[in-house]
């Protein structure tokens, strides 16, 4: 099995609220701010070759669907879009892709899913050939939002995915295409029925996790660090601690979408029980599992 970090589109978004109550006296000594108070985000996918005898890409980043003014609003950087070219760098298109797996359907991680907005066009999906696995939860958040985070979703694509004919909805530690090569974790403080996709390894040890939203990136490994975009962040504190102490006793790294600087890093722990990174990677091009 190898794996390839795919960069795509980038965000800049409000330092304040992707850090929730920490102050700002102390973010921004772990990410870099601009004068409007916003701090640049990754849209990291990760693609895996020999899944279950599979291609399979983990999330999709943000995209280019956006209409400039949108666009503008949430803090998209570039006007391509930069998955598409990533995967071409990799040696692949979005044909080449069997499986697309979501942690959930908010439009940072889904966007990519469609293609490059153009005037006067419909929404289209890209992936023709892929099957697209959502969790059960997920889905049914983006087809009846809460006001809250109803602007998180893009309106046209539970319709999309269920016309596509290749959904394929997931409640339990495991999907149909991707039988037990792949293990799935839940977590509700972000969303409901955000899907963390575990890349097993050798007997459960030593594999790759997708962090997704229940931890966005490097910093927020440490517990009391929340987004303000989460739900319920003491649930959220709690199932990070629990998460953090499976992926550790295992050894299963963690793959991170939204750190602009690291893509993947151990888990550890120091004397004073505060959790952090070790072993640090900014990138992966084609690395085995097992490296």
């Amino acid at each position: 099995m190898k794996l390839w970090s795919l960069i795509g589109n980038s965000q800049k978004l409000d330092g304040g609220a992707m850090f929730g109550n920490v102050p700002r006296a102390m973010w921004s000594k772990w990410v870099e701010v601009d004068a409007d108070n916003r701090i640049d985000l990754a849209c990291r996918a990760l693609l895996a070759e020999g899944v279950n005898g599979k291609r399979v890409l983990f999330e999709t980043g943000i995209g280019a669907f956006f209409e400039p003014k949108l666009k503008a609003r949430f803090g998209v950087v570039e006007d391509r879009h930069v998955l598409l070219d990533s995967l071409a760098s990799a040696g692949f298109s979005d044909a080449d892709v069997d499986v697309v797996v979501l942690s959930h359907l908010h439009f940072d991680h889904a966007g990519g899913l469609l293609a490059a907005h153009e005037d006067g066009q419909p929404p289209r999906l890209l992936f023709p050939n892929a099957r697209y696995v959502v969790s059960r939860a997920c889905f049914e958040r983006a087809k009846y939002p809460h006001p809250r985070d109803r602007a998180s979703f893009i309106p046209e694509l539970p319709e999309l995915l269920e016309r596509s004919g290749r959904l394929e909805l997931v409640d339990g530690p495991h999907c149909a295409s991707l039988g037990e090569a792949v293990r799935f974790h839940y977590s509700d403080g972000h969303t409901p029925g955000l899907m963390l996709a575990e890349i097993v390894g050798p007997n459960g040890h030593g594999g790759v996790v997708f962090c997704a939203d229940l931890i966005p990136g490097a910093p927020w490994v440490h517990l009391p660090v929340t987004m303000g975009y989460d739900r319920y962040p003491e649930m959220l504190i709690d199932e990070k601690r629990a998460f953090l102490d499976d992926m550790r006793a295992r050894g299963v790294r963690l793959y991170f979408t939204h750190d602009t600087r690291c893509a993947m890093a151990e888990v550890a722990l120091d004397d004073k029980g505060r959790y952090g990174v070790a072993q640090p990677q900014a990138e992966l091009q084609g690395q085995p599992l097992a490296a």
